[in-house]
């Protein structure tokens, strides 16, 4: 029960915010020794406005220097991941066959048929593994030949008045 509490608790830097994580699944486990929990069937996460949908959610944990409390340092999504993320100047909404997400570093890796939408600047992108950063804004993405990496943006081109050429 301990453990439950802390999971909660250190759960809250899922999305890296300080209001109410709730957490649904169908079954939960945890091994405190080894220093993870695994959310299994139908999982839903969702705290503000950030929600993730996977069929399984294992969170690893590290303890805190200096201290006996356990920290969330890595969290992986498998199985029909569905996510939306929402923070003060971005919107991403984004699938994959798993997510790896890790709270210290504020990056996220979108692995097989990975899609990555950002809603404000209207930017999406399809590749078999999608990194992104929301700390230094970098992003990388990787296709293969059979799926090649594809990127779509809308580009103004401003007024398209007749006799312009």
């Amino acid at each position: 029960m301990k453990y439950l509490a802390g999971l909660l608790i250190c759960s809250t830097l899922l999305f890296a915010q300080s209001d109410k994580l709730i957490i649904d699944a169908q079954k939960f486990e945890a091994n405190d020794k080894k220093g993870f929990s695994t959310f299994e069937g139908n999982v839903k996460i969702q705290m503000a406005k950030d929600k993730l949908k996977a069929d399984r959610v294992d969170v690893y944990f590290v303890t805190k220097k200096g201290s006996t409390n356990k920290i969330p340092s890595k969290y992986i999504a498998t199985g029909n991941v569905d996510f939306e993320i929402v923070s003060d100047v971005k919107h991403y909404v984004g699938t994959g066959n798993k997510v790896i997400y890790s709270p210290s570093k504020l990056e996220y890796t979108v692995l097989g048929n990975g899609f990555l939408e950002e809603k404000i600047e209207n930017r999406k992108i399809y590749g078999e593994k999608i990194y992104v950063n929301q700390l230094t804004g970098e992003a990388k993405v990787s296709g293969s030949e059979d799926k090649p990496v594809r990127f779509i943006i809308n580009i103004d081109r401003g007024n398209n008045e007749k006799g312009n050429k």
